[in-house]
């Protein structure tokens, strides 16, 4: 029986239409106070005025630049300040300022009988990443073609549901938890589809994505219950406390480690029932048992190399912090392990690698169903 596409991408837009009009209005409120914030601009480095060190305690020196800078944009576009870099803070080598480079101020608000201060944020890379972005999407169309420009429609339309809808709903008090995985439903049923195309494999793989997330969910929650953990751990999360109260940080955790787990089980589902649609096309004579065995042979390295992912991608993002903790001598190995901050990245490391393990068996189980029925209707003919 051909696979009812036009049926299903219809079907798609409808549930997306659907969740799109629970993401409420915007979570910007009237202000009914003075707007005390920074205000920031780009600026470019015109002249290099002075660069030097100023002793401070301790014997210590720090470096600093006296620059001359023009605004590029806003309602101070054209104007030039004097900015002192450095001096009183440390600044790197690789942050001091070179002339004609552009970089990020920030103007303090001016509050009665003082002024306004500028002063260098960041580096402005803006134009580099776009470049970067540009020589991704060329390089994925150049080699996958087609599917390279779906892939890249699927990544675009994830991006758009975390930050139109789960940073939203999140800010504005809804469970983290369950946005999250409303959030990952939807991005599983129209990145996938617009990734692998309108076929049989992979209506499978969702299938199997589906049954995988929500035995995600109930891991999620076991073993973040078993570790005793609030979702407190890390600095953001306590600045973030500050900034919105009403965020609950527990289901912040589950719900970031429900979106971490999306992006490798698309990986692990789609390519597991593409090896047993592969195996089932060399040998149509394949049942159920052998379909199973097979599948689950291949799935197996794939199972090894996907947990060692995992592991070394949680421990790149949260190298500098594994550093912090490794330098503080006078603290037993234990008590590091012990903190909510190392807690929090193991647990996220095992829901991860427990649901991609379960998901290998899950996934061949319903190929190996579905190509040996059809094994089995072509031998009938």
């Amino acid at each position: 029986m051909k696979f009812p596409g036009k049926l299903i991408l219809p079907s798609i837009f409808l549930v997306v239409i659907a969740a799109l009009f629970g993401f409420g209005g915007s979570v910007a409120q009237a202000q009914t106070t003075p707007d005390l914030s920074d205000k920031y601009y780009r600026a470019k480095v015109v002249k290099i005025l002075e660069t030097g060190e100023k002793a401070v305690e301790d014997s210590q020196t720090l470096k600093y630049q006296k620059l001359e800078l023009q605004i590029l944009n806003g309602d101070e576009k054209g104007k030039r300040v004097i900015i002192d870099h450095g001096a009183t803070f440390v600044v790197s080598d690789s942050q001091m300022a070179q002339e004609g480079e552009q970089v990020i101020i920030a103007k303090t608000p001016e509050l009665p009988g003082g002024k306004s201060v500028y002063y260098i944020t960041d580096k402005y890379r803006l134009n580099n990443l776009i470049a970067i972005v540009l020589i991704f999407f060329a390089t994925a169309i150049y080699f996958a073609r087609k599917r390279g420009v779906t892939s890249i429609i699927g990544m675009l339309f994830s991006v758009f549901i975390i930050f139109y809808y789960i940073i939203p709903s999140i800010s504005k008090g809804a469970n983290p938890f369950w946005v999250c995985l409303g959030g990952s439903v939807v991005i599983l049923l129209v990145s996938l589809y617009f990734s692998h195309g309108f076929n049989k494999r992979t209506s499978l793989a969702l299938v199997s994505s589906f049954i995988s997330l929500g035995l995600a969910a109930i891991i999620n929650i076991l073993f973040v219950s078993i570790a005793k953990l609030s979702g407190n751990g890390t600095e953001e999360v306590f600045y973030l406390q500050f900034a919105n109260s009403s965020i609950d940080m527990r289901g912040l955790l589950l719900g970031g480690i429900i979106i971490g787990v999306l992006g490798v089980l698309d990986d692990v589902t789609t390519a597991q029932t593409a090896v047993v649609e592969e195996i089932s096309l060399a040998n149509n004579s394949f049942g159920f048992q052998e379909l199973y065995k097979r599948g689950l042979s291949v799935g197996r390295e794939h199972i090894s190399s996907l947990v060692n992912t995992l592991v070394l991608a949680y421990a790149g993002i949260s190298l500098p912090l594994l550093l912090l903790y490794s330098s503080q001598k006078s603290q037993p190995i234990w008590m590091a392990v012990n903190s909510a901050f190392i807690a929090e990245e193991i647990v996220r490391t095992l829901v991860g690698s427990t649901v991609l393990v379960l998901a290998v068996p899950i996934t061949t189980i319903l190929a190996a169903w579905a190509y040996s029925r059809k094994n089995s209707l072509l031998l009938n003919r």
